[in-house]
Formats: structure tokens, sequence, C-alpha cells
């Protein structure tokens, strides 16, 4: 657990919950607020967080529990939003998907995360940093956190266009490319795309300003220039989940014509060998009466018109292209 109180724009330590936030509160200064980090908490862990701030009992379960789709969900006292933040593993070319849970409400924010995707020590120095940026208050936070959870999305995007781009020149330029390949992309495509494209609506419900809970018009601004950045990387994931189906469509094609052409050309050398075998077949059947045996050029007669009509299939087969 990672808990702090945040007032004027500075960091202070945190006591007692209820103590911390009863003075805030007297205090009146909307921007100070309580923010607490807790990281793949059990239900005991969580219960001094649930009871202190009055969480709804549905949000904490799901908290608890997990598996939840990108939403936002409005309770009394208290925004429930959750997301799925990403890491790209440059070695393996994987993406690892985390989740994350954030409570927003008056003066306090709690976050629970789960998984090792998008670490949130890092945001908190960069809002330290910035006192200005902590003096936007719990909202101000949040935008921190999904803005740098977006942010991840495009690195990803970036690095999702470099595998495409090389598998699609090595399809279309003739190099030996594996069908598994092609396919692990697609899947992580398709993970990118499960982490995306549900978090599109909520963060438009937090912009919009009839329906949103958000009541400064700076944060809507904020939250807004995050959701577009996201519905520019939702459109690439799209495009690139459309294009890796048709490359590999176009690499199974190709492997089904270099069978056909690999079939054609054992074909033409079978039909080939077949000939003199044949030949020699009955002239292994020792008959009394065969005039060529008892000629002295018959053999050479018979290996002559084994060679030719060889010659003859080969050169057949060349000129239709199956050899």
């Amino acid at each position: 657990m990672d808990q702090a109180v945040y007032a004027q724009g500075q960091r202070h330590p945190c006591g007692d919950l209820s103590n911390e936030l009863d003075q805030l509160r007297a205090a009146g200064d909307r921007s100070s607020y309580v923010w607490i980090g807790l990281k793949d908490p059990t239900e005991a862990e969580f219960d001094l967080v649930r009871d202190e701030l009055k969480l709804h009992p549905l949000a904490v379960e799901d908290a608890l529990h997990g598996g939840q789709r990108a939403k936002v969900e409005v309770y009394e006292g208290s925004i429930f939003f959750v997301f799925k933040p990403l890491r790209y593993v440059e070695e393996t070319s994987d993406i690892e998907t985390g989740e994350m849970m954030i409570f927003v409400g008056e003066q306090f924010i709690v976050t629970v995360r789960r998984g090792e995707a998008a670490p949130l020590s890092s945001i908190r120095l960069a809002l330290e940093a910035e006192p200005e940026r902590l003096r936007l208050g719990p909202m101000g936070a949040l935008h921190a956190i999904v803005d740098s959870v977006v942010d991840t999305y495009r690195a990803i995007d970036d690095e999702i266009a470099l595998d495409l781009e090389q598998i699609e020149t090595a399809v279309f330029g003739g190099e030996t490319v594996s069908s598994e390949n092609i396919y692990r992309l697609k899947r992580e495509v398709l993970e990118f795309k499960r982490a995306t494209s549900p978090l599109s609506a909520p963060l438009q419900m937090l912009h919009h300003a009839t329906i949103s809970p958000i009541q400064e018009d700076e944060i809507k601004l904020l939250i807004r220039d995050v959701s577009d950045h996201l519905h520019a990387v939702i459109d690439h994931v799209e495009s690139y989940d459309r294009l890796l189906t048709d490359v590999l469509g176009a690499h199974l094609a190709q492997i089904s014509v270099q069978q056909n052409s690999d079939m054609r050309k054992i074909s033409a050398w079978v039909a080939i060998a077949a000939l003199p075998t044949m030949i020699a077949g009955v002239y292994g059947m020792n008959f009394d009466n065969m005039p060529e045996l008892r000629w002295t050029y018959g053999y050479f007669l018979v290996l002559a018109v084994m060679f030719g009509a060889c010659g003859m299939l080969y050169r057949a087969f060349k000129r239709s292209g199956w050899l």
C-alpha cells in the first residue's frame, strides 16, 4: 500500500484515513485529497479502505475479483473506473494485460492494480514534480493515470505497426514466413483490441458535458484529449486486424500454390520415370519369341527409344510449366 495526502500541491504523510479526510473536508480546499494505491490486495487488506471511505459493495466486489471490462460506474459518493493497462515485452513481442480499478470520491482516490502492467510510482513522481497538476484534485490524478495508460497504448501501437510491416514485407517479398508468427501477431492485436475498444465509451462519458460526473471544465478538456488519442489507436488496431487477416489469407494461398507447383513437378518426374520402367518391365518378361532379343542392336534401339521418349516428355512438361 502506498498512501499520501496531497495538499497545496505538496505530498504529506497520511495517518488515519478518517481523520485525514475530515481535516481536508473541514479545510474546504477541494484540490487537496488522499491517494491510496493498492497492488493485488486481498479482501482483508481492502477492508480498512472500504470501511473508512464507505465504498459501494458492488464496486468493491469488482475490485477484489477483477476480470471486468473497461467501464465507468457512478455510485453515491464515488465513481468507479475500470480499464486494462498493457505492457509490451520487447524480447518476445508479446503484450501483457493488467487490470486497474480506480475509486474517485470527495477528496480521495483509490487505485487498485493487478498484474505488472502500468506501475503508478512514476506517475506519482511526475505529478509531485508539478504542483499545478496536483492542485487539479483527485480528478486530475485520474486524468494523469488514464493519460499514461493511453500513451502506453500509443507506444504499443507503434511497435505492432513495425512488426506488421516486417511480416507484410516478408510475405509479399518471397521470404520464408511461418504461419505461426502471423497468427501470433494477430492474437496480440486481438488482445490489444480487447483492452482499447471498451475504453472508448467510458472516456466519452467522462468528458461529455451533460452526463459527466466531472464538474471541472479543464479536466473534461484533458479527458477529451486523451479520448481523441485513444480513438486514433482504436482505428489503427481495427486496420491491423483486417490487414493481418488479409496477410494470413495471402500467405496460406501462397503455400497452396507452392504445394500445387511441387505436386506438378513430382507428377511430371514420375511420368518420365514410368515410361522406361514400363519398357524395361516388358523386356523383363523372358519371352521366347522377341526379335529384339536376337538382334545385335536390339538393346541399343530400346535404350534409344527410352531416352528419346523421356526427352520428349521432359520437353513437353517444361513447355507446359510443370518443370
